[in-house]
């Protein structure tokens, strides 16, 4: 593999921001669940941030394939950090933050993670050539969830302290050389943000050849949007085949933030510690899933394995909905991770095989700007008053059943034709 150094960069700064980042998105959820008490308050911004978010997604997508991948990832983090450090710094000041800094963390990560990923992916198909794009996918789901489980595991830590230096994470009780106290959610913002100014001066030493050298494309913004939107009407088999299989995802980012902590809280009664564990799991089932994926499905083509992943994890919201049992909560989250990589890593493998490197950028942002909306209508539908009625968000795995369903049905009709599409 060419650019090894720019590569292992890449993955060292990925691990750095993205450990504090998955502790902060951990943690506010959290903080509104069960520190301030408002879910609801959580649930009708993280609505609207999703909303706004239509509109960075397609811009953003016109800035990967028009400018660099490397400084627009230094510019990303500036601004990220500034922001953040000065929230930070605000809440150390005052010893306490209003709801409206909190979630406007949670809307800048958010907005980061809109430009973030999907550059990530296209500057790694520029540097990469095609015969290793399934492996730098594995190798990018390993680095990512090996990251989420540390942030996992110093979330438990972070949020809800040590109890006579007892460590209790994913049912495993641990003993520490010191008592640690719970963290105040602007002293976890404040390591965040720090994490940003590392990062830009990992960006600052990369040196690389790019080998996707497709032309650039610089005509005006309105111009370079509808690229993507043309690319996928002329390629109706690769649109079909990157939504459906997007709706893991769209669920699996909704079930997280929304979901998640209420089912804990509601259903299992459990604490931030079990909260925080179920990251943990799902981690360790998407780093299995990031070495092994592609070897266990290497017989079979991209659709099957999706469509197997699909059924898996359909079946582990059904046990979620159905049991109130600790081990099987851990589980469905340990097969949710690995379904929902394993099913990221043969969708990415099959379109950066399919879109040119130029066009990657704005068929992704289509593919977002979709799957926002999906998640929007999840959003939406979870806020209703039923899913927090007593144990009522339970159901909230059922929905996760159905979708999983409708998205398979759609393969299972468009097999043939996504099997045998080709690039043009």
């Amino acid at each position: 593999m060419k650019n090894k150094q720019t590569v292992f960069l890449l993955f060292l700064s990925n691990i750095i921001s993205g450990i504090a980042q998955g502790i902060s998105m951990i943690a506010i959820p959290w903080y509104f669940v069960k520190i301030v008490s408002r879910p609801e308050v959580f649930a009708n911004s993280y609505l609207l941030i999703t909303f706004l978010t239509l509109f960075w997604g397609l811009y953003a997508g016109t800035l990967i394939d028009r400018y660099s991948r490397k400084k627009l990832f230094v510019i990303i983090n500036i601004v990220c950090g500034v922001l953040i450090g000065a929230i930070a710094f605000y809440g150390h000041y005052n010893s306490s933050l209003p709801d409206f800094l909190v979630i406007l963390v949670f809307g800048i990560t958010i907005f980061n993670y809109n430009v973030h990923y999907p550059n990530l992916y296209a500057f790694g198909q520029e540097i990469t050539e095609p015969k290793n794009y399934g492996k730098l996918n594995s190798y990018i789901e390993v680095q990512g969830q090996v990251t989420s489980v540390l942030a996992g595991a110093f979330a438990a830590i972070l949020l809800t302290g040590t109890n006579n230096n007892l460590l209790d994470i994913g049912g495993l009780i641990f003993v520490l050389p010191i008592n640690i106290e719970a963290w105040d959610i602007y002293e976890i913002f404040l390591l965040d943000a720090v994490t940003y100014v590392a990062v830009i001066f990992i960006f600052m030493l990369m040196r690389y050849t790019p080998i996707a050298k497709e032309k650039i494309h610089i005509e005006g913004l309105f111009d370079r949007l509808q690229g993507g939107f043309r690319y996928l009407r002329d390629h109706p088999i690769i649109f079909v085949f990157g939504l459906a299989s997007y709706m893991l995802f769209a669920f699996t980012l909704v079930e997280i933030h929304v979901v998640l902590p209420l089912y804990v809280k509601n259903f299992l009664g459990m604490g931030g510690n079990v909260f925080a564990s179920a990251e943990i799991y799902y981690s360790f089932g998407a780093i299995f899933s990031g070495l092994l994926i592609l070897r266990l499905f290497k017989q079979l083509n991209t659709v099957i394995g999706v469509i197997i992943l699909m059924l898996v994890v359909a079946c582990a919201f059904y046990l979620m909905f159905t049991y109130k049992i600790l081990w099987i909560f851990f589980l469905g989250n340990f097969l949710l991770g690995i379904t929902n990589a394993g099913v990221r890593i043969l969708r990415t493998t099959y379109i950066f095989n399919h879109v040119p490197n130029n066009l990657i950028g704005r068929t992704g942002s289509v593919f977002n700007t979709l799957n926002i909306v999906v998640r929007m209508l999840l959003i939406g539908l979870f806020t209703f008053s039923f899913f927090h009625i007593g144990d009522n968000i339970r159901f909230g795995y059922l929905v996760g059943v159905l979708m999983m369903l409708l998205a398979v049905i759609s393969l299972i009709i468009w097999y043939k034709r996504i099997v045998t599409a080709e690039r043009k």
